[in-house]
């Protein structure tokens, strides 16, 4: 996942990087200080359950950010989707070998439909996104209004089970960010989306099949919130239609404090990667604190604001 140092160094975002990580190590201090619990292998495993979800989210937004597009139907495709798996599992406990893959099925054909309509309509992401966002909650709360369905006793140990004391959801956002950041740094089609990103005519110019990689990205988006969606519907045992309505502001928050910049074209998962580390953190360092939940939304809307200023003066 991590780019050699050579590489980092010749990178625009290593100053993004170094802030991040100092941060990071200030809130570690300021842990120690607040509570003798903060530094503990039993709040860090807690932080992983909490970080997979944001961690998954997150990395789906990143692919239609570095487009110079964002997905604003994350959230109400993660209620849809936990609506699907409990109603299902409640149905057919023992058939979650086709539950799951059918979910993450399901995700990324929401998502490549946002990049088809965006395509067909040339319609910006921001209108196709939220429109698809209106109809998926509006179809899930024809189907449920509260939280229900169930889940088996198998299937939270995707949320809280663990291997030499190591969670699962650890493994999982580890490798998938790993396998990820390669892929989009090493692969030809990975590295179209950053082509694309950063100038669309050229990328067409240069025979860039754009299109596709439009509809790929919003796939790749809608697959990774259906993912995030699996594990919540794990940890939280039923299904939920408005449990990803804070979802949405809160995938895009770590992919701009990890230096994907909105114009597209420049950023990348190590980055995003980061953020979700600095913004669980931060969360947990606040719970410890006392700090309301409130106020953690509100120190979230300034984080991105400061991001974005950031990248705004850097680019001046």
């Amino acid at each position: 996942m991590t780019p050699s140092l050579a590489a980092l160094r010749n990178n625009r975002l290593l100053p993004n990087y170094i802030i991040v990580i100092t941060l990071l190590i200030l809130i570690l201090i300021a842990g120690m200080l607040v509570s003798d619990r903060f530094m503990t292998t039993r709040n860090f495993s807690f932080l992983f359950q909490q970080m997979i979800v944001l961690g998954l989210v997150a990395l789906g937004q990143t692919f239609a950010i570095l487009l110079g597009g964002i997905d604003l139907s994350i959230g109400a495709l993660v209620g849809a989707i936990t609506v699907f798996l409990a109603s299902f599992l409640q149905w057919q406990p023992e058939l979650i070998w086709i539950a799951v893959p059918a979910a993450l099925c399901l995700g990324a054909a929401v998502g490549a439909l946002n990049g088809a309509l965006m395509v067909m309509l040339r319609v910006h992401s921001l209108i196709v996104t939220l429109g698809m966002s209106s109809v998926i909650f509006g179809l899930t709360l024809m189907y449920r209004k509260q939280p229900g369905g169930s889940v088996p006793l198998i299937f939270e140990e995707l949320a809280y089970g663990s291997f030499m004391g190591i969670p699962f959801t650890a493994f999982t956002l580890v490798a998938v960010f790993t396998i990820m950041g390669l892929w989009l740094q090493r692969s030809r089609t990975g590295r179209m989306i950053y082509f694309v990103g950063g100038n669309e005519e050229s990328a067409r110019l240069n025979g860039i099949p754009v299109n596709q990689v439009k509809i790929m990205a919003y796939a790749l988006a809608g697959f990774f919130s259906a993912l995030a969606a699996v594990f919540l519907t794990a940890k939280i045992g039923v299904g939920d239609p408005r449990i990803g309505s804070s979802l949405t502001l809160q995938s895009i928050t770590p992919v701009i404090v990890g230096g994907t910049i909105l114009a597209g074209g420049r950023g990348g998962v190590f980055g995003t990667f980061l953020g979700v580390l600095l913004v669980s953190l931060l969360n947990n360092f606040l719970n410890f604190a006392g700090v309301s939940s409130y106020w953690q939304w509100v120190v979230q809307g300034g984080i991105i604001i400061a991001a974005v200023g950031m990248h705004k003066a850097r680019g001046k």
